[in-house]
């Protein structure tokens, strides 16, 4: 009985549940109506191998990486995914999905010569997705 309403009050702590394919991993419910965008570049843009990515949040706020403030999260873009990160667990961090821990809002992509996609998804303080996930609309760039 005492599992029982330790694992009820941990679900139920903070408006967050706990993953059942990542047991003690905590999933931020997201925020009525929050949004991420990509500001610039637009959709179809031709680039250099070297330009400038803006970041856009709506209906909520950036906070680093490891800060526990609510209705907050900081930016992840991917590069050329295919699938979104798997919910409730930590989003992966290597060339194809960057972190901004820090509570960036812009980056400077080097990128190969080719067509990418680039896609925005908010992570909580622990680098995991919201549930559902806030994520941006996926965008091409031609780099030159």
């Amino acid at each position: 009985m005492k599992r029982l309403l330790l694992a009820l009050a941990l679900v139920t702590t903070a408006g967050s549940i706990f993953a059942a394919d990542a047991p003690g991993l905590p999933v931020t419910k997201a925020t009525a109506g929050a949004e991420v965008y990509i500001i610039s570049p637009q959709d179809g843009a031709t680039v250099s191998q070297s330009f400038t990515v803006r970041f856009g949040l709506k209906g909520m706020g950036v906070a680093p990486a490891g800060v526990v403030h609510e209705n907050t999260g900081h930016h992840h873009l991917l590069i050329d995914v295919k699938e979104l990160p798997a919910a409730g667990q930590p989003i992966p961090k290597d060339e194809q999905h960057l972190h901004f821990g820090g509570g960036q809002t812009e980056t400077t992509l080097k990128l190969a010569p080719g067509t990418h996609t680039l896609q925005l998804e908010l992570g909580d303080s622990n680098h995991i997705p919201f549930d559902p996930p806030i994520v941006s609309k996926t965008i091409t760039v031609h780099v030159k």
